[in-house]
């Protein structure tokens, strides 16, 4: 098959609606991209192209660690692993293989900066990449202060090239903001590479592995966006040979926090906040 080459992937991510100066985290599909010259830097290369100077692009990376399998009932690693368990090196662990390739190379694109939350790190790459990487909250990554926050803060896109929509990450700060009741809260041990060794810190969030409450769907994040998009808001179109999504970040984290209040039981602000 004839790969598609940078400057398409260009001119079709013009068409679906990117402006030079957008801030957008992205999520790729690469296989539904279809063969790509250069691969998944095409992408990257071509959402930049769009963007320009002024723009910045986004993705969440995670981190390729299996140790998360390991932790006894009380969310520390079991004896027996304990040494051998690697520290998070935001400069050099690898990104989640579950995100697929793309999250990989843009960590690793020439200029990418990485924030240090190792569950929800984000890489970004362009003028606001500095700021919206700083000083992830290690508790609670997925709410304020977080790189999502910031991204809604900015007035951020998030654009979606052949991914399912359940993979919008942007959501899990819906649920950290969403005044419902019964999040499961997670508490666990992760360690953090420094120049003495490994220093290991208790980390709390809520469980993001799936839905935080429990009785919600499994495909929450795909009704929701779906939902969104039936509105009429956002933009679709093809990207290479995927179906692309585009997005605001505000206005659809919005219209998901109200969707999980409406149907999963709102608390009122006052017992929110205790």
């Amino acid at each position: 098959m004839t790969p598609t080459t940078r400057a398409a992937l260009a001119a079709d991510l013009s068409q679906l609606g990117l402006h030079p100066g957008d801030t957008v985290m992205a999520h790729a599909g690469m296989r539904s991209v279809g063969p790509l010259l250069n691969g998944p830097d095409a992408l990257i290369g071509a959402i930049r192209d769009v963007i320009g100077e002024a723009g910045t692009l986004m993705a969440y990376v995670g981190w390729d660690t299996l140790h998360d399998d390991l932790l006894d009932g009380d969310g520390c690693v079991l004896p027996a692993w304990r040494e051998h368990v690697p520290g998070f090196d935001p400069a050099a662990s690898r990104a989640t293989r579950l995100n697929g390739a793309f999250a990989e190379f843009v960590r690793t694109t020439p200029g990418a900066v990485r924030s240090a939350n190792p569950g929800m790190s984000m890489a970004a790459i362009g003028a606001k990449a500095a700021w919206l990487t700083a000083d992830h909250p290690q508790d609670y990554g997925c709410g304020e202060g977080s790189p999502l926050a910031k991204l809604v803060e900015a007035g951020g896109r998030v654009l979606m090239v052949g991914a399912p929509h359940d993979t919008c990450t942007l959501l899990h700060l819906a649920e950290h903001r969403a005044r419902v009741p019964g999040k499961r809260i997670l508490s666990y041990e992760v360690p953090f590479a420094e120049p003495g060794g490994v220093r290991w810190r208790r980390i709390e969030e809520f469980d993001t592995s799936e839905p935080c409450v429990d009785g919600m769907p499994e495909d929450l994040f795909q009704r929701i966006v779906d939902a969104y998009l039936a509105t009429g808001e956002g933009w679709r179109g093809p990207v290479g040979q995927a179906q692309a999504t585009l997005v605001d970040a505000g206005p659809l984290l919005a219209f998901a926090i109200a969707a999980i209040e409406r149907d999963h039981g709102a608390l009122d602000a006052g017992a929110a906040e205790q």
